[in-house]
């Protein structure tokens, strides 16, 4: 009967053990399922899984072997103590004490293997499938990959191995305190029974403690061999060194500091041998020797490096650094890519005719009189159609549009739910109905409309277009701003796209989303802690639970082993819309590589990821099969990468090198393009970012996609580039152009103008035009109140061997609703700059072609030759109250027309005025 009683206990006990660990552990227990489901749902099981399994894979033998050391280190301590205390335990005793260090073993071992697998699988798996980079550092002459994949560990394991052992001391400390609170009469056995209780006591405790010390003094021992790895180790550090002229080892790092570290490990390794012959000689003096010694050789080391530094280096800096410059210099190109940059010369030699540009159209119907800020505005007003719909972001790409290569701007037209009337901010409308933004807009960069917004090759919902970029599945599911899940198929149907008063309704035909079953009708409502999901009657086997469709957060779920660009870009293809997203390798562990924001010292665009806005396939391309840690990545991700070969061709023709590397390549490249180590320490020729002025502001020019014919080739292409000028001057003196197109794609080449002769730099040209009497005239005009005129991005085009400089003129009203009108080109060359209402007609009058027609003014009394001062007066008074009605109605055009008028008027003003005084 009792007997059944405690069974009964056992069993209660076990179950309500089980019930408090679910509960305990049901979050991470429902999160594992349900990335489970997601992981296999987009086809990356192997992904997910390969993580769980290689931290099983490391945890459970560290864990084991830990525990089986631990375990027999303690009884080790056990028997010793046994053995120099007579003491005897019972069996009962025995068996406590040995469960308690089974107990202690195994939680030390547990926690130990959990750090290690959680926090250092993934740089173990790096250790073990390591790729060389064939090159090897200037001072140790050892393989870069060492530094990138071995490195890191070892210098992991070595401080895991340092708070293991000090673990070890608190454990011994806190065993022998234990056994001698164990007072029984035969532990305290004397060797001669006629001595005193206290006697006997103080032999006991000092027997024990003698016992004790050598034990820690093991440990100790263990601990400095430690140590005496950590500096050998450390010696590898010093590649990374700031110390210096330039990053990485310096003089002194190499003269002193690296010696020192030579002394450090043999004076640990001397430190190790004093602590245990202290201990088992009871000279415990001689222990402190080795650790002051460290102190002393550390001290004494950095006072060194300090004189070396202070007193031999710097008064003769450049000849002792020299030679570790040219380090720095050598592997921060590597690092980079710089030294993949080909250098060419331009001789802007500004002997452009018009026949030129005839030659040369497909560059000038490519220049870009919008700009990309100005546009999303007019997207958002003009083509948002509701308030829900938002375009997040303008990109820019090319498409051979009926057989010309044209650049265009594009912009998805995602659903933002943060923009939904709040009365309408249901649980049904957010997850069930209001799933998906509808189609993308496309206007060429170089073209507007009789209003000065930007034509539209696609516009409206439904997508309309009279080109070839149809978009026949145009429901944009996985986006930007797609931060919520949501629920397809269920009995509600979702809102598809406006159609006047009514709205259209369609059910998603994806294979996107996660089945909701009752099980899983459960777990996603403990997942998202939303009842409703469970309650729902809308909600049916056949629904689907779409999670992760932010495009951004999607891909770095996936693989969040990389940095990923913030600005996807969106690309028509075959009907489809398709997100393009940069992946980038990088690392903090390039020897001698000058190091950006965050330490970062290396970095490759080896990955393009593309996301398909429908069904939500991701992608990951390896398109650059020379790094080695991508290469790396591969061996431990076998199912992660899919060849570039098999991206679809569509989708090739719409690579674009990233402007993220092209920035930071272009910032490195500032200082790390002079070769000469004496040039490069006195910056003689080190290079600026050019500048512009945007609006009102004076920026640093960003980098921008343009299309033109480089000096050698054929045919215009799809570039990245931006140009320079010297350090705090304004003239040009280069322009770093990166390649997009086809088996060119990555190559990079710089453009270097004549040091002999002035070429106008950017912000010079930007000078120019506000001091140019007319232009600033009519400038004057347009920005006053109620009005604002905006300068957009100046752009440098190369043409032949000259350079074209452009630049759109905005005009917005102050009011909220305003939209900014492209009103007028200034084009720059030479020494001449005109301002017209067209790029053509600017160039007309540059190079001499046919002129542009004048705005014909209607004849008014006062318009004639013999036209009166006073008559003058009241038609320019008139136009411009004509002109402050039009600007007051927002119509711009008119607005423009009443201005021409008002300036030929008030050019007869002069004119009259020149007369009346001879």
């Amino acid at each position: 009967m009792a007997r059944g009683i405690g069974m009964n206990r056992a069993v209660i006990i076990t179950v309500v053990v089980i019930v408090f660990l679910v509960f305990f552990f049901l979050s991470s227990i429902v999160n594992f399922i349900v990335d489970y489901q997601w992981f296999s749902e987009v086809k990356y099981t192997s992904v997910f899984l390969a993580r769980l399994i290689n931290q099983f894979k490391i945890g459970v033998p560290i864990f084991v072997l830990l525990a089986a050391l631990l375990y027999l280190y303690l009884k080790n301590m056990q028997r010793d103590f046994y053995r120099n205390s007579g003491f005897i335990p019972s069996s009962i005793e025995k068996k406590r004490i040995n469960r308690i260090i089974l107990i202690v073993s195994m939680v030390i071992s547990f926690f130990v293997s959990i750090v290690v697998a959680r926090g250092l699988w993934l740089d173990i798996l790096k250790y073990l499938n390591y790729t060389a980079f064939n090159v090897t550092d200037p001072i140790f002459s050892i393989d870069v990959g060492f530094y990138m994949f071995k490195l890191p560990l070892l210098r992991e394991i070595l401080s895991m191995l340092i708070f293991l052992a000090v673990v070890l001391i608190a454990v011994t400390v806190v065993f022998y305190g234990a056994m001698v609170t164990l007072k029984t009469p035969e532990m305290i056995r004397a060797r001669h029974d006629e001595e005193s209780p206290v006697n006997r006591q103080i032999f006991f405790n000092k027997k024990i403690l003698t016992l004790a010390i050598r034990q820690v003094a093991t440990i100790g021992f263990v601990i400095f061999l430690i140590l005496a790895l950590r500096f050998f180790i450390s010696r590898y550090n010093l590649l990374f060194s700031p110390r210096g002229v330039a990053y990485g080892a310096s003089y002194t790092d190499i003269a002193v500091t690296l010696k020192v570290y030579i002394v450090l490990v043999g004076v640990s390794i001397l430190s190790a041998v004093l602590m245990i012959y202290a201990a088992f000689s009871k000279k415990y003096r001689v222990a402190i020797y080795g650790p002051a010694l460290l102190v002393v050789v550390t001290i004494v080391g950095n006072i060194a490096a300090a004189a070396v530094q202070n007193f031999i280096v710097e008064p003769n800096e450049y000849s002792k650094e020299e030679k570790f410059l040219r380090y720095n210099i050598t592997y921060t190109q590597k690092a980079y890519g710089l030294d993949k940059i080909q250098e060419k010369d331009f001789p802007a030699a500004q002997d452009l005719t018009y026949a030129d540009l005839q030659d040369n159209r497909s560059t000038i119907e490519n220049i870009r009189i919008n700009d990309y800020r100005p546009v999303i505005q007019v997207y958002n007003q003009l083509q948002g159609i509701r308030p829900y719909y938002k375009f997040n972001d303008v990109d820019i790409d090319r498409y051979n549009i009926d057989g010309v290569y044209t650049q265009v701007f594009l912009s998805a037209r995602e659903l933002s739910q943060e923009n939904l009337e709040e009365g309408a901010k249901t649980w049904v409308n957010k997850y069930l109905k209001y799933t998906h933004g509808y189609g993308a807009v496309v206007s060429p960069v170089n073209k507007v409309t009789a209003q000065g917004q930007p034509e539209l090759y696609v516009r409206d919902i439904p997508p309309a277009t009279e080109t070839m970029l149809k978009i026949e599945r145009p429901e944009i599911y996985f986006g930007e701003i797609t931060n919520d899940y949501i629920i397809t198929n269920t009995k509600t149907a979702e809102f598809d796209y406006p159609m006047g008063d009514n709205n259209s309704e369609a059910f998603y035909e994806g294979n996107a989303g996660i089945k909701m079953g009752f099980l899983n009708k459960l777990i996603f409502a403990l997942y998202h802690g939303s009842a409703k999901i469970l309650l729902s009657s809308d909600v049916t086997p056949d629904s689907r639970m779409i999670l992760n469709r932010n495009i951004v957060s999607r891909v770095a779920k996936i693989a969040p082993y990389f940095i990923y660009d913030e600005d996807p870009y969106i690309v028509i293809d075959e009907g489809r819309l398709f997100w393009i997203m940069d992946g980038y390798t990088y690392n903090t562990n390039y020897p001698y590589s000058e190091p950006i924001q965050g330490g970062i010292n290396y970095i490759r665009n080896s990955i393009k990821v593309v996301i398909d806005a429908y069904n939500g396939d991701t992608t990951f391309y390896l398109i650059d099969e020379e790094d080695a840690i991508a290469r790396t990545f591969k061996k431990i991700f076998p199912d992660l990468f899919t060849s570039f070969e098999e991206m679809p061709q569509g989708l090739k023709e719409h690579i674009r090198y990233p402007q993220t590397l092209f920035d930071i390549q272009a910032q490195m490249y500032r200082d790390y393009h002079m070769n000469n180590t004496q040039v490069f320490y006195n910056k003689e020729d080190a290079w600026s970012i050019a500048q512009e002025q945007y609006s009102s502001e004076v920026l640093e020019m960003e980098s921008n996609y343009v299309v033109f014919k480089l000096p050698e080739e054929d045919d215009v292409e799809f570039l990245l580039t931006v140009p320079y000028t010297p350090i705090r001057k304004m003239n040009m003196i280069a322009f770093l152009v990166a390649r997009n197109d086809g088996d060119k794609y990555g190559e990079l080449m710089v453009y270097k103008l004549p040091k002999n002769k002035l070429v106008y730099g950017p912000m010079q040209i930007e000078s120019r035009i506000s001091q140019d009497p007319t232009i600033s005239r009519e400038l004057s005009l347009w920005d006053q109140r109620g009005s604002e005129v905006v300068r957009g991005n100046l752009l440098v085009v190369p043409i032949e061997d000259s350079l074209l400089y452009v630049e759109p003129l905005y005009l917005r009203a102050s009011n909220e609703n305003s939209l900014p009108e492209m009103r007028r080109v200034i084009v720059a060359y030479k020494d001449t700059i005109v301002m017209e209402q067209t790029l053509d007609d600017a160039l007309k009058v540059i190079f001499g072609g046919a002129p542009p027609a004048q705005p014909e003014i209607p004849e008014q009394p006062g318009e004639v030759e013999t036209a009166t001062i006073e008559e003058l007066i009241r038609t320019a008074n008139e136009l411009f109250q004509n002109a402050q009605e039009a600007l007051r109605n927002g119509n711009w055009a008119q607005y423009g027309e009443y201005i021409g008028k008002l300036e030929s008027v008030l050019n007869r003003m002069a004119e009259a005025s020149r007369n009346r005084e001879q």
